[in-house]
């Protein structure tokens, strides 16, 4: 644990902690939407298109909790907030399904590529495009500036 700690301190040091969990994280959503898109595809016999969508809905719900929770260490104080920064992240995952669409059809039929590297390749694209999405609009960190209380008595 002590070598965790000290990989953890080192990369905060140098402002790549949040990067790096990102990554990890990132790496873990990816692999949830390739087992399901590949099971989708491959098992149940679906069109990628359909296998596509169905691991969109896995990857984006398990990419929520995990960058709302570890990555980005969102705190919502109301079911309101958290219910907008759940909208915010839909929307921008919607923007990024449309790339993922847009790479997977350049890919798969128009370059004929096979349908699993089409998915490898275009979840580079998805993940540089989403952590953007996350950190600029989604999970923004709140600065709280407390206001040092001045003695109230009259002078």
């Amino acid at each position: 644990m002590k070598i965790y700690h000290q990989f953890k301190n080192y990369l905060k040091a140098k402002r790549l902690w949040e990067v790096f969990i990102y990554l990890f994280f990132g790496g873990l959503t990816t692999v949830v939407n390739i087992v399901v898109f590949a099971l989708s595809y491959q098992v149940f016999q679906l069109d990628w298109p359909i296998s596509n969508t169905i691991s969109w809905v896995f990857s984006v719900l398990f990419a929520f909790v995990t960058n709302k929770v570890w990555v980005f260490q969102s705190k919502t104080e109301s079911l309101g907030a958290l219910a907008w920064e759940f909208g915010k992240f839909i929307v921008a995952r919607v923007v990024s399904f449309g790339m993922d669409m847009a790479c997977m059809y350049l890919f798969i039929d128009m370059l004929h590529t096979g349908n699993l590297v089409a998915k490898l390749i275009t979840q580079v694209v998805v993940v540089v495009a989403n952590y953007i999405f996350s950190k600029v609009f989604i999970f923004k960190k709140v600065e709280v500036i407390e206001e040092e209380k001045t003695n109230s008595s009259p002078r």
